[in-house]
């Protein structure tokens, strides 16, 4: 198994912070990482596929895999 990348390991800490609107998790997202928002949830939904991420922080990975299920489910 590999580790996770620090740009990697950037995403999920960005994910696992609470935001009091989307403006300043996106504003934070291009600041931090240099990446639009829509290249961000790419990256992040990729992650929550990786043994590694969930292996880094289970409990946010979890979280977020059964948010994804959800919102696929409704479709």
């Amino acid at each position: 198994m590999t580790e996770l990348t620090e740009r990697e390991q950037a995403v999920l800490a960005l994910e696992a912070r609470t935001w009091r609107t989307q403006g300043a998790k996106e504003q934070a997202v291009r600041e931090q990482l240099g990446v639009s928002a829509t290249r961000y949830y790419q990256l992040l939904n990729a992650l929550l596929d990786r043994p590694e991420a969930l292996a880094a922080q289970p409990v946010l990975v979890n979280r977020l895999r059964r948010i994804r299920e959800a919102r696929r489910a409704e479709r």
